[in-house]
């Protein structure tokens, strides 16, 4: 019997021991794998440096015709001549469309003819009433009849000028949107007309920002159809009403635009000049970590791993942006001049991990940036 419990306690101390050596093995092999440092991530980096930027605030505009019609018929008839081409220039008075007027031109001659007679017949009658021929009465019945008759040779005269279609104002035509010999409704649309020199632009800024624009103010336009071209203006109207639904102010400026490259209806962005210049951090906006709770970048420094080794890691640092210029966001706060950043790559990083720079080939980081086909 003694020997029986000495063996099971022999066994007992066994198992626990073996039980206790493995436990260790396995709390020694989490401590190795929790101070095992991953391999640094390659990245490009850039140290930032302070810039003057223009006080501007960049917004998507839409262009606008200072004058912009459809030239339509006044009164209807028959399409006799066309004296234009679509896409033509033409000047304030030129005749665009002539109209059918051979019945307006019958009806003309005869109330010349009457009008002719009834001057005649008032020229008599003032002889007759100044001898005392004849009534005042019937005197004025003649006065009455010539002003009459002139009125319907004017009336007349008038509806035949209407049937000619002439430019309102100096512009680019459209399209033709009408034949010869076609009958043409009162209110058809002949051809659009455009002046395109100045131009309009107009866009929308948030409320907040609506102080800083003022009438008069500078402003720069470009296209990304329009290459390389800057066009400059002057803020001329400004919108007395915020809308409701986007809680923007709309604002209208004036541009030259002799070569008519910019057109009604293009989208362009827009460089709206809010003040003085300022100083700000500038970064490629590749650098930005974009999240809800905060934008951040990583800057890069020295650390120290858990066993007190020196290694080159980054540092998650929150910044605030305040506008952003092609390539570039400027940065107000949160950064230094000076500071390494990560400038590519921050989506595989974290705060502490270490890095391995390499700069052979850099992110955009252009203020005007121009595409390669252009």
């Amino acid at each position: 019997m003694a020997k029986r419990m000495l063996l099971t306690l022999g066994v007992t101390v066994l198992l626990l021991t073996t039980l206790g050596f493995m436990k260790f093995k396995q709390v020694e092999s989490a401590v190795h794998a929790a101070a095992f440092q991953p391999p640094p991530e390659a990245v490009t980096s850039i140290v930032a440096q302070r810039e003057q930027w223009p006080a501007t605030m960049g917004v998507i505009g839409t262009m606008e015709a200072v004058h912009g019609v459809t030239v339509s018929a006044d009164l209807p008839g028959i399409v006799e001549r066309i004296s234009f081409e679509s896409g033509q220039s033409v000047r304030a008075g030129d005749v665009l469309v002539e109209l059918d007027t051979r019945q307006e031109r019958a009806q003309l001659a005869a109330l010349e003819a009457q009008r002719d007679l009834a001057h005649v017949n008032f020229t008599r009658m003032q002889q007759l009433v100044n001898e005392g021929v004849i009534s005042r009465m019937e005197y004025d019945q003649a006065t009455a009849q010539q002003k009459a008759t002139e009125a319907n040779v004017a009336e007349v005269k008038a509806t035949i000028e209407r049937k000619t279609i002439r430019a309102p104002f100096s512009g680019i035509l459209g399209i033709r949107k009408i034949n010869l010999g076609q009958y043409l409704p009162a209110g058809n649309a002949v051809v659009p007309l455009q002046s395109l020199d100045p131009i309009y632009v107009n866009f929308g800024v948030p409320q907040q920002s609506t102080r800083q624009v003022r009438i008069g103010g500078n402003l720069r336009v470009t296209s990304e159809d329009l290459v390389g071209r800057i066009f400059t203006g002057r803020v001329t109207a400004l919108d007395w009403v915020v809308d409701e639904t986007t809680r923007n102010l709309q604002v209208q400026a004036t541009l030259p635009n002799p070569d008519g490259k910019l057109r009604p209806g293009m989208f362009v962005q827009v460089d709206v000049g809010l003040g003085v210049s300022r100083s700000v951090v500038t970064l490629p906006a590749s650098a930005i970590s974009y999240a809800p709770y905060g934008d951040s970048v990583f800057v890069i420094t020295d650390l120290k791993d858990p066993q007190g080794k020196a290694y080159r890691g980054v540092r998650q640092q929150f910044v605030k942006m305040e506008g952003s210029r092609g390539d570039q966001v400027a940065i107000v706060s949160g950064l230094n001049p000076g500071d390494e950043v990560v400038t590519s790559g921050v989506f595989k990083l974290r705060n502490g991990a270490a890095v391995q720079v390499n700069n052979k080939v850099q992110p955009g980081n252009n203020p005007a940036p121009k595409p390669e086909d252009s």
